[in-house]
């Protein structure tokens, strides 16, 4: 799995430029796959290639090919691309008693490990659908200089005791489209907790201005523990 995708569209709509960037001496970066251009136009069972000739294999942790042909990008992007985190932890309480912070309002603030999130107002979800306000602070990671803004929290996917999954949108519009969620799964000494953030369907407008992922992993795994010290 690649830990994080960038694809920089040139201006000729036959061309595009990808790179691929992961975490020094992870599993990632051993396993980086590089995508190519093809040598031979029109020749559509040419093998795929680097700019520099090289044929489809392994590439120094974020080696620039191009250019490549959109349609051979898109069919390997959708394929081999992964624009998520994922993060795990077990946790010494029932599953339904962490699906009930989850949904919470005051829960998701309660354990946030970002400091972004100050308060929020609504009621607890319940369905698909379902909506509450967070009131947010980027300055608590000091990186864009958004200040103080409200955003929507809207679930996007629900299933008692085992999902729940939601999107934001506040005053960037059209939204951003990137998700957030929460798998749970018992075990014998409580819940497997999987907490994932999803940028694979950001729209077209954002997903060129090399801002995703806007939070760490690392952020993902220690709500997780602030998580665990809530209901363990």
């Amino acid at each position: 799995m690649f830990t994080y995708e960038r694809l920089a569209l040139a201006d000729d709509d036959e061309q595009a430029l990808i790179a691929y960037t992961a975490e020094a001496g992870s599993p990632t970066a051993e396993r980086l796959s590089v995508l190519a251009s093809w040598t031979a136009a029109g020749d559509a069972g040419a093998a795929p290639r680097a700019a520099n000739g090289r044929r489809l294999g392994r590439a120094p942790i974020g080696e620039r090919l191009g250019p490549v042909p959109k349609s051979f990008v898109r069919a390997r992007v959708a394929g081999m691309a992964t624009e998520r985190f994922e993060v795990q932890r077990e946790i010494a309480a029932k599953p339904g008693e962490v699906f009930a912070l989850l949904c919470d309002p005051g829960g998701h603030v309660a354990i946030d490990s970002s400091g972004m999130l100050q308060s929020a107002d609504g009621d607890h979800v319940r369905q698909v659908g379902d909506e509450f306000v967070v009131h947010m602070d980027r300055e608590a990671l000091g990186d864009y200089p958004m200040g103080r803004y409200d955003v929507r929290v809207i679930i996007t996917r629900f299933e008692q005791d085992s999902l729940i999954e939601w999107t934001i949108s506040g005053a960037i519009q059209p939204p951003i489209r990137h998700l957030y969620g929460y798998r749970l799964e018992a075990t014998e000494t409580g819940t497997r907790v999987t907490s994932y953030y999803d940028w694979s369907q950001v729209d077209d407008k954002y997903r060129d201005k090399g801002i995703f992922p806007v939070i760490p992993e690392a952020a993902l795994r220690a709500t997780l523990g602030i998580l665990a010290r809530n209901v363990e």
